[in-house]
Formats: C-alpha cells, structure tokens, sequence
C-alpha cells in the first residue's frame, strides 16, 4: 500500500484541529493539493516539516494551520506539556500557586491565552490571567510579585504581523534555561492530539477560581518598583519627549511611569498610539529597522524634541534618538544606550547606583554586546560578566551570582536593545528603562548638555569602541558541514594574531575554557555553547558563532581606540572603522569565507 507523505499528515491533524477556523483553511488546502493545484502540496509539506521546536525562548511561528505553525491546536498541546511538566517538578506548588498567563495585541494572542488557561485549570493548575494585552515586562513581574510557579506570555515581540509565539518563565520570573526546556518539550511530545487535551470551559473555570485576572494591584505595584529605580530628581523635568509604541501595547503604562517621574511633556506618535497586531504603519514593527521611527522623527522634529524613545510591540526593548544641535535625529545603538545607562546607574548616588565602598556590584552584558561596559565596570571596581546571547541567560547568571556571593545587581544588558534595571524585572524591561534613560537625559539638559555629550565624553575617558558585524549565508547540507568544518578549524588552530594585532587569549564557549596566548588555561563559567572568542592587545575582540535560527555563521568585530585629549573624535573614528574593516577582511580570509 503506498503512502502519501503530504497529505496523511495533513488530514490526520484536521481530524484533531479544534479550531474551526484552521479547519477550514486546512481543508481548503487539502483539497487545492487534490486537485493538483500548483505549489500547494510543497506549502503542505512546509507546514507539516516537523512541530515548532520548543526551546529556551519557547515557541514562535507564523500563524496558520498545521504543526509547524502557530495556532490554537500547538498552544493547547504545548499547555498540556507544560501543565505535565510542572506538575512532575514543582508537584503542589503548581496547584497552589499557579501560573501567570500573559498576552499582547497580536492576532489570536487573546484566544491563546484563553486557551492556556483552560488546559491549565483542566490539569488543577490555577492561572492569574491578564484581563488585556500587557507588556511582557508585566507579565514576567507578576510571576514574582504574586508567587507564581510559571508564567507564559504570549507574543513574538518584533517579528512581523502574521508572526506569534509563546514563551515560558520559571518561579524565578526568568525565562526558561536547562533542563526545562528539554523537560517541557518532551512532555509537550507526549501530548495526545489537540482535541483530546482536556479543557475547563472559561466562564466555568472563573467559577471554580480556576482562573482569575491579575488583582488590581498589580500595575501599581509594579510602576512603584518602576520609581524605585530613579537616581537622581534634580533633572530638568521639562525634558520634551516623543514616543512611539509602534502599534504595541506600551503606550498607556509607559506615559504613566514617565508622567509618575515628573515627565508630563511626552507626546505619543498618533498613527501608532493604539495597539494594532496589523502594525500597518510599518514594514516590520522593530525599531532597529530602517524606517520604523519614521513617524516619530517627523513628530519629534515639529514638537522640538529634546530625546524620541520607542518599544517594540510587546514592550520589551527600548530605542533611543537624540537631537543633534542642527535638528535632525540620531539613533542611539543598543550598545550605546547600555553604556550610558550602565555608567549612570554605576557613578550615581541612589537605589540602583553609587553604593558603599565595600559593597559588591553587578552588571552583565550578553557575549556579543560592547565590552565597553566591562571596561567602566573594571575602572570602578565593579563586578562584570558575560553569559551567552539571550536575555534568559543575564537574568539567571544574575541570580546565580546574587545568591552565591550578596553581590546587588544594578544592570543588564544586551546590544539588541535589551536592559534590565536592579531586580525589578527579571527580563528585558523597556519600561524601566525609558524612564530612567528620560532620567538620565533631563540631568544632562539640566547641565545644558545632551546624550551625545555623555557619549563623548565616556569616549574620550574610556576609549572610543566601535562594532560591526558580518553574516555570510551557507545553505543545505554543504552549508551546514561548511560552517561546522569553519568552527572546527576555528576551534583547532587559534590565529596568533590578526590585522597583525596580537591575540592575546581565546575563549572557546564549547569547552568552556580560557586560554591565555601563554598557554595558561582557566574555566570558563556558562553553559556549553558553540561559540568562539579571540581577545586581541588593546581591547578589540572578534566572536565567530553560527546562527541558531538561520543557515548562516556570523562573525562580530570590537575595536577599540584610544584618544588623545586634544584629537578630534572624527579622526579616531576613522581610524576605528579602518581598524574594523581590516578585522573584519582579516579574519574572513583566515576563516576561508567571503
């Protein structure tokens, strides 16, 4: 008997698809396939490749009908997965305490909620669940705040609109790291068909106390922890701001922090006040992207705006811009809003900065950010790490680190516009950071400068550091044995030194070692990973890794340059970028790319 090995699939997960909606657009594909229409066998095959893969960031995909897509089908089963998963872990703390299920504007984000909460209470797991789109940072706050035993948050954060996702934090308020993930996606396998995971009805699972809104104290108490974070108050509050949300769900709890710190003249972008999972007024709703603070350069520029501060959608990244004493806007990269935030929060007196003299702080920053940071955290005495990309990985080694030693941690950050501010959130807060980089920019305009003063003079103090990157694209099986055959190699036979710098030290994340050009070996504190880092004299370094999501390897280039008190900026940024560029064509050639 043969076997078609398109459509079985296909017609085996229509048979379980509780949603009458994927039914249909199943059901109409499969049919179009029968036919014999054109292309639509190969875009059944695509959606039946294999299930979302449940990692540390937990799930996300294009919405859509079948396994490999975003629907109410995978969010049931996955909630059965995790609902087993905590039962076998945390056993009556899941029962009691439950689970914060939150939710942003995106299309179905509602009915993915609403569905997590179901599979929850069936399996005895209460759930705190939001009564309206929030922002992720609220969502991971209220896993702390109220004692949950997990979270979920329902969102795919910048991706495009046919996007969405669901990731999970622990009843540490931090995202996911192993063994759960690989614990939650095996359970998640043993799920039984969609329609056979038992669900509570909502308005019954209310009843029971199955399933409850976050309690009305929960946004108060979260924008108190929001003040507690400010440095100083003696800024110029008058400080005009223009902010956009890009159709997320920022706008209202951000002008209420900001307004709650003294900062009343903040006009929100109109066209993208409201949230809107269609985000029509950009191409990809992520502020990093050419043409996404568009609007909000044009609104900034007739309003006289001394800084533009935008979210991504679900709140959990902040972008910066600045005017420029000729009027136009600049945009501040991830790496410099880290160094300005973390300077300020470590040379400031208050509840985040300044510190006694024998007490230990803390600030981290992801592998791949500036290692600027590090230098102003060694000038200071203050204690300084890297953990892996990902935000999971600060906000775990954080705790790690606060427990094992009393250090207090003041600050995280990663280059993809991503921070955190003390212990408030245990994840990227673009909240608590807009308000204290507002804070921040109103003590400067007080001082008559501006965020591009702080940076030059943080560059002529510590050093002027540029970064780059280049990602070359390997495709199929050879890409895939390439970039293995060029970290290998990589791995194996260290360069000695590059652009005819010296390579001082090496880190190999895989073997979690350092290894000094003298041969002298120490270990390495981070999760196995494959990613390689060549320390060079001076201060520049180089990372090699490969893409976890793409058939790409990327290499990363830090240089640093110093500058001599009377020297023109411009002129040590030239050199820099030739620094950089030479680096950069350097190490292609030695890894045999490009």
């Amino acid at each position: 008997m043969s076997h078609d090995f398109v459509l079985e699939p296909a017609e085996r997960w229509l048979a379980h698809d509780p949603d009458p909606e994927t039914q249909s657009e199943l059901r109409r594909l499969i049919d179009a396939a029968r036919a014999g229409e054109e292309g639509v066998r190969d875009e059944l095959a695509e959606r039946f490749a294999g299930p979302l893969e449940f990692g540390t960031a937990g799930i996300r995909g294009v919405l859509g009908a079948g396994e490999s897509r975003m629907n109410r089908a995978v969010i049931l089963r996955t909630t059965a997965g995790l609902a087993r998963y905590l039962l076998a872990t945390l056993g009556d703390k899941a029962r009691s305490a439950g689970v914060v299920v939150g939710h942003d504007a995106r299309r179905m984000s509602r009915e993915f909620a609403e569905d997590a909460a179901c599979a929850l209470a069936a399996a005895g797991i209460p759930s705190h669940l939001s009564p309206r789109p929030c922002p992720t940072p609220i969502a991971a706050f209220a896993v702390g705040h109220l004692g949950a035993a997990a979270g979920v948050m329902v969102t795919a954060s910048h991706n495009p609109p046919e996007y969405n996702g669901y990731k999970v934090y622990w009843d540490n308020a931090a995202q996911i790291v192993p063994p759960h993930d690989t614990g939650i996606a095996t359970a998640i396998d043993a799920s039984p068909p969609a329609d056979q995971v038992p669900r509570v009805p909502l308005d019954e699972a209310r009843q029971r106390g199955l399933v409850r809104d976050f309690p009305e104290d929960l946004e108060p108490a979260y924008l108190r922890a929001i003040r507690g974070l400010a440095v100083r108050a003696d800024g110029d509050r008058n400080l005009r701001i223009v902010y956009t949300p890009l159709h997320g769900v920022g706008n209202r709890l951000v002008r209420e922090a900001l307004a709650q710190a003294g900062f009343t003249r903040v006009t929100s972008v109109p066209e993208q006040a409201e949230p809107d999972g269609a985000f029509p007024t950009v191409a990809f709703p992520n502020p990093e992207e050419k043409g996404a603070m568009d609007l909000a350069f044009a609104l900034a520029k007739k309003e006289g705006a001394d800084i533009v501060l935008a979210n991504d959608p679900d709140v959990d990244r902040l972008a910066v811009a600045v005017r420029r004493p000729d009027g136009e806007y600049v945009q501040l990269t991830g790496n410099q809003v880290g160094v300005l935030l973390g300077h300020y929060l470590l040379t400031e007196g208050g509840a985040q900065g300044g510190g006694s003299a024998t007490e230990r702080r803390l600030v981290l920053a992801s592998c791949v950010s500036t290692p600027m940071l590090g230098a102003i955290a060694a000038a200071l005495g203050v204690h300084y790490e890297e953990t892996l990309t990902g935000f999971k990985w600060i906000a775990n080694r954080a705790m790690d680190i606060e427990r094992s030693t009393g250090a207090r941690f003041v600050f995280g950050f990663e280059e993809a516009l991503g921070y955190t501010i003390g212990p408030v959130v245990r994840d990227k807060d673009g909240i608590g950071a807009a308000v204290v980089l507002a804070e921040l920019a109103a003590v400067r305009k007080a001082e008559g400068k501006t965020l591009l003063d702080e940076l030059q003079a943080l560059t002529r103090t510590y050093g002027l550091y540029m970064s780059g990157q280049r990602s070359y694209t390997l495709r199929g099986v050879d890409g895939v044995e390439k970039i293995a055959s060029i970290m290998a190699a990589l791995r194996k036979s260290p360069p000695a030194e590059l652009g005819g710098v010296p390579v001082v030290a090496w880190r190999d994340f895989e073997a979690r070692t350092r290894t000094s050009s003298d041969g002298k070996a120490e270990p390495l504190v981070l999760p196995p990973s494959n990613v390689l880092v060549y320390e060079l004299d001076g201060g520049s370094r180089i990372i090699a890794r490969p893409s976890g999501t793409e058939p790409k390897i990327k290499f990363y280039f830090d240089v640093r340059e110093p500058v001599a008190a009377d020297e023109p900026l411009a002129d040590a940024e030239a050199r820099a970028a030739a620094r950089l560029d030479a680096l950069a064509t350097a190490f292609s050639a030695l890894a045999g790319i490009g």
